[in-house]
């Protein structure tokens, strides 16, 4: 390991990486920068992008009562596309960002920094993997196709959102809650306002997460003139996250609200589903009662934590489904 910044010398492992990810350990070698371009080896991202498409499934099976075998592919289409799409975001990100990564010591590891891999490799990998999910996008229902076709726009954005604005995060939420709006088309075949509710608490719990996620970098960011929110904040940091709190569980309540009532639903399974903000809500208070903006190791478990805090409104939204 080096002195100065805990980069291993070999293996071309990013330092903020999980320990012992199947990539460093499992992977053959010749993949590795690559699916380290993809974040592979830090899943949480994968996560993030995949929990808002299963919450718009989930709720459009809610919205119109009904679970056809469809589904299931929808749900594994989604993970697959999840995946793909993270990994093609995520190289698209590395390779606008490939000069300030190099001055920030939590990225510079990166395999386009590192030189691991170069610019052109980088562009060929992230093609093939944005082909490949859409031919997984192509099975769905042609709203759901003209949708996905549609979020490449917020995709290609973003990396550009923090040289010139404050709120990279909100682009950062529009781009990685599409699939709410994506996978509710792809069950129902038509938008309705509980998506976009649904997709607005998505935005907002984006703006939550990744503000804490951003206070890892705050005085690289400063020093090389990069934007964020948690740099907006300040220590003013929790009476936002609050805010974004409040904001994600009413959007969502309202959501299912907009989703049940609209046909009348079983006020058993109305009452299990609205439990679902309520219960994430919670998950989100924890958060904010850990949260130590000057320990990045703290920064980073918060945020990591936040696949467990999406999970449970799918529980919520099964048990409501099933009655």
């Amino acid at each position: 390991m080096t002195q100065n910044d805990g980069i291993p010398e070999a293996g071309g492992q990013v330092a903020d990486a999980v320990s012992g990810n199947w990539v460093d350990t499992l992977a053959p070698a010749w993949t590795r920068p690559y699916l380290r371009l993809s974040r592979a080896d830090r899943p949480i991202g994968t996560w993030l992008l995949l929990l808002p498409c299963w919450w718009g499934l989930g709720l459009g099976i809610l919205t119109d009562g009904r679970m056809t075998l469809h589904d299931l592919w929808i749900a594994v289409g989604c993970a697959a596309g999840a995946f793909l799409m993270r990994g093609a975001g995520c190289t698209w990100n590395d390779i606008t960002d490939r000069d300030i990564d190099a001055q920030v010591a939590r990225t510079r590891s990166r395999p386009l920094p590192s030189g691991q891999v170069t610019t052109r490799q980088a562009a060929v990998w992230m093609v093939a993997q944005a082909l490949t999910a859409f031919g997984i996008l192509i099975t769905f229902n042609g709203s759901a196709i003209a949708l996905g076709i549609l979020a490449l726009l917020p995709v290609a954005v973003y990396p550009f959102a923090k040289r010139f604005t404050w709120w990279p995060q909100a682009f950062l939420g529009i781009a990685f809650n599409w699939g709410a709006l994506l996978a509710f088309v792809a069950h129902t075949g038509f938008l309705h306002p509980a998506s976009a509710l649904l997709y607005l608490a998505g935005i907002a719990w984006t703006l939550f997460y990744d503000t804490i996620y951003a206070h890892q970098d705050t005085e690289d960011d400063a020093l090389i003139g990069v934007k964020s929110t948690a740099r907006l904040f300040g220590h003013d940091t929790a009476m936002w996250l609050r805010r974004f709190l409040v904001a994600t569980v009413s959007l969502m309540g309202l959501a299912v609200l907009s989703a049940m009532l609209d046909r009348d639903g079983n006020p058993l399974g109305i009452l299990i589903a609205i439990g679902a903000p309520w219960a994430m809500g919670w998950h989100l208070v924890w958060q904010l009662r850990q949260l130590d903006i000057d320990s990045p190791a703290t920064c980073l478990r918060l945020f990591r934590s936040n696949r467990d805090a999406g999970l449970i409104p799918l529980l919520f939204f099964a048990g409501a489904a099933l009655l």
